[in-house]
């Protein structure tokens, strides 16, 4: 079986995630839950499997440092795929992305998460554990400023999940290791590129961190991911990768710049067949900014209790609105694979991709009358009928031959 159909057909049964690993059946996350399917596949053939997935460069590149990452549409579904190296041989770790460009109502979530990007600058950390569906939620915020402004959005990422498509603003998409050596360089190189928007796909080290803020303080609207369970873990995981001499400083300089803290999970509904997000939303009010800069993080539970009207949400509250609500979107179903849209992925190598030819629509289809060409008096000599046409309505050819 090809990836293209394995991914197919995780795709039809509801999972979210494919894992590959040499001598086991395939493995599906349905709905949170890991489900092994099928038989076992050879290590030979996921090798194979791999070398023709990367290419030669990017799997010599794979060979050099045992792991790699990409996204790439592959059986019409937009897929982030981690190629690794374990005991066993080579395996992949696919995570399949929505069919869909993300918005606010297509996840369901609560329409005032809006309010966390009217603010004109500042930091919006989208705090989660992995596979909680950040990187979604992050598109759905960035749609929402793509279809209200005319800004000039500048996003770095490893690797690109989301392709987005020109509204108002003006979108540059940049790839760690394909456009930009490092998420450091990507961030000092946007500084210069008159950005109203800047988004950083995650914060690995300090050095990024500090640029992340840096950037948030100069009067840019900035975007950025960290792991954590929960909003005052997220602040925390910022300060406390810093030196203690300069957490303090760290604390009141992420203060001054945040806008808010969205930290989600998914839980799944078994009434209604989905998985949405359930949300910790802070705002960066006086209040919240006030706690932080004195570092007393497990004052943030209140804060997020007693501040609801202003636009802050408790877990508990997000719950409560999640169990009284009726009415969900439903991601409809993929369409075949020759009806999506042809996404061209760039390989890191930069091999230039020739794009496929485009199918005449119905309106500009070949004329349904014969069309004759010229004829040459050779041909006229010998009552010679030229049609250039193959498929034309043999009536049509007869009626043309009686009248030579």
């Amino acid at each position: 079986m090809t990836l293209e159909n394995m991914i197919r057909q995780a795709k039809k049964m509801g999972a979210s995630d494919l894992h590959l690993e040499p001598g086991l059946p395939p493995a599906h996350r349905i709905h949170g839950k890991l489900k092994l399917n099928g038989d076992p596949i050879p290590a030979a053939d996921l090798q194979a499997l791999v070398q023709h997935l990367l290419g030669e460069m990017a799997y010599q590149d794979f060979l050099g440092q045992r792991s790699y990452d990409l996204a790439k549409t592959i059986g019409g579904v937009r897929c982030r795929i981690n190629v690794l190296t374990s005991i066993r041989g080579m395996g992949l770790a696919v995570r399949l992305l929505p069919a869909i460009q993300p918005t606010v109502e297509t996840l369901n979530l609560h329409p005032e998460i809006k309010k966390v990007v009217l603010r004109p600058h500042g930091l919006i950390l989208l705090s989660g554990p992995t596979g909680c569906g950040k990187s979604s939620t992050m598109a759905a915020l960035l749609e929402e400023l793509n279809r209200a402004e005319p800004l000039h959005i500048i996003t770095i990422e490893s690797p690109i999940e989301y392709l987005l498509r020109h509204k108002k603003a003006f979108i540059r998409q940049r790839e760690v290791g394909r456009d930009t050596p490092s998420f450091e360089q990507g961030l000092l190189d946007a500084l210069r590129e008159d950005p109203d928007v800047v988004m950083v796909g995650e914060m690995r080290d300090p050095a990024c961190m500090r640029l992340t803020l840096n950037a948030a303080e100069t009067g840019h609207l900035v975007f950025a991911t960290v792991h954590s369970s929960n909003v005052a873990e997220a602040l925390q995981r910022i300060i406390l990768a810093f030196p203690a001499e300069i957490q303090a400083s760290i604390s009141a300089q992420l203060a001054d710049c945040l806008a808010a803290v969205v930290c989600q999970k998914l839980r799944y509904l078994p009434e209604h067949n989905l998985q949405i997000p359930e949300c910790e939303i802070l705002l960066g009010t006086s209040t919240a900014r006030a706690v932080i800069r004195a570092g007393q993080f497990f004052k943030i539970q209140t804060v997020l209790e007693t501040s609801g009207s202003e636009g802050m949400w408790s877990l508990e509250r997000y719950r409560a609105w999640i169990n009284a609500r009726r009415d969900w979107h439903r991601p409809a179903d993929l369409p075949a694979s020759g009806e999506t849209e042809e996404i061209i992925d760039i390989p890191a190598h930069r091999k230039a991709i020739s794009p496929k030819p485009i199918k005449p629509s119905a309106s500009t289809s070949r004329p349904q009358q014969p069309v004759q060409q010229e004829m040459t008096s050779e041909e006229s000599r010998h009552n010679v009928l030229v049609i250039d046409e193959p498929e034309e309505n043999f009536r049509d050819i007869l009626s043309q031959l009686e009248k030579k």
